[in-house]
């Protein structure tokens, strides 16, 4: 009697590891098969600049991903005039990554559709306040409703920032393959590690804890 159970847990692991690998191969292809983010050493590169509008505004749009220099964004920019770069947006209701450059920062890119992602925010909560003092923390939501996000939020009492990414597009910039992908980096927006995942409470503090440490050192030997 126990086989029918198996068959269908199987099938659930099984579509969900789909879900993930189709996210993976459509932000594999949107770009130009650089790789999915934490698959590889990340370490050293500069984040992309971003804005995003922020769950708890009911600000409305898509994510701004315009460079400084365009050449990170997957839309060149037009020939005849510059786009406003995302982090010199002005607009109410707007996350801005470069406003988070002062401190260590570390982002979370998330959804609801299959994974653990959820329970994975709550891990980045708990970490969200015991180091925000010390560390900017901002979570994405790749492709969420609205309503759907502030739903969670309320349910499950976050108050970290959260972002929203309605039509994907900084998630492909970024090559966000997995649920939930973090991003650590360093003071001034350059990474230090990325991994994909589940983590635990411990292994989450561990990963901000080396984040807190090679900022101090970092800025010791730049100084």
């Amino acid at each position: 009697m126990e086989r029918p159970r198996t068959t269908i847990y199987s099938l659930i692991v099984g579509l969900v590891f789909l879900a993930l690998i189709a996210v993976a191969g459509i932000n594999l292809i949107s770009t130009k098969n650089k790789g999915v983010l934490g698959a590889s050493d990340e370490s050293g590169k500069p984040l992309s600049q971003f804005a995003v509008p922020d769950a708890r505004s009911g600000a409305s749009g898509d994510a701004n991903i315009a460079q400084d220099d365009c050449d990170a964004a997957r839309i060149p920019c037009p020939a005849g005039s510059r786009r406003t770069p995302a982090c010199q947006v002005r607009v109410p209701g707007a996350i801005r990554v470069c406003d988070l450059f002062d401190r260590p920062l570390v982002l979370s890119f998330w959804f609801t559709r299959g994974g653990d992602c959820e329970n994975q925010e709550d891990v980045f909560e708990r970490a969200y306040r015991r180091y925000r003092g010390h560390v900017n923390f901002l979570a994405i939501d790749v492709r969420d409703s609205d309503s759907e996000v502030r739903k969670l939020i309320a349910e499950r009492h976050w108050t970290h920032p959260i972002g929203l990414d309605r039509d994907g597009a900084l998630s492909n910039l970024y090559r966000v393959g997995g649920c939930p992908t973090f991003v650590y980096a360093y003071p001034g927006g350059i990474i230090q590690a990325t991994s994909i995942g589940r983590l635990d409470d411990h292994a989450f503090d561990a990963n901000v804890n080396r984040l807190i440490a090679a900022s101090r050192q970092r800025d010791a030997t730049l100084r």
